[in-house]
């Protein structure tokens, strides 16, 4: 139930609808630019992460290999960089607050997915 409430909270309070809606229009980008379809799909995944957050986690796919952490560096370069300064920032401004520290390490704690999106799975924390 505790989960539900901050999930509730995350998307008002949090910035959850605002840093979906950034992860939205990467994967538009990468979409339209057909050769980044991959990119894309990850960014939809990432999407549906930040907007529900809590009791959920990122694992590594078993079978992600250098393919991956080749087109990771690809990442980075095209959208990577701002969505994980979009964490970073959103992060710092909610821990100022003693009620939106939660809500700023649930952003830190997607900094690296959004700088490393590719061979992870998004899992539900038992």
């Amino acid at each position: 139930m505790i989960r539900f409430v901050l999930n509730v909270l995350w998307l008002v309070l949090g910035g959850g609808i605002v840093l979906a809606v950034g992860y939205g229009i990467a994967a538009l980008i990468c979409f339209v630019l057909v050769i980044t379809i991959p990119f894309g799909v990850a960014s939809l995944r990432l999407a549906v992460y930040s907007l529900w957050p809590f009791g959920r986690t990122l694992v590594p796919k078993p079978g992600a290999g250098i393919g991956s952490g080749l087109a990771n560096i690809l990442w980075v370069v095209l959208a990577g960089w701002w969505l994980a300064l979009s964490h970073i920032l959103a992060g710092i401004a909610l821990c100022v607050t003693i009620i939106g520290i939660p809500f700023g390490i649930a952003n830190f704690k997607l900094v690296p997915a959004a700088f490393w999106p590719l061979g992870r799975d998004v899992v539900d924390v038992p």
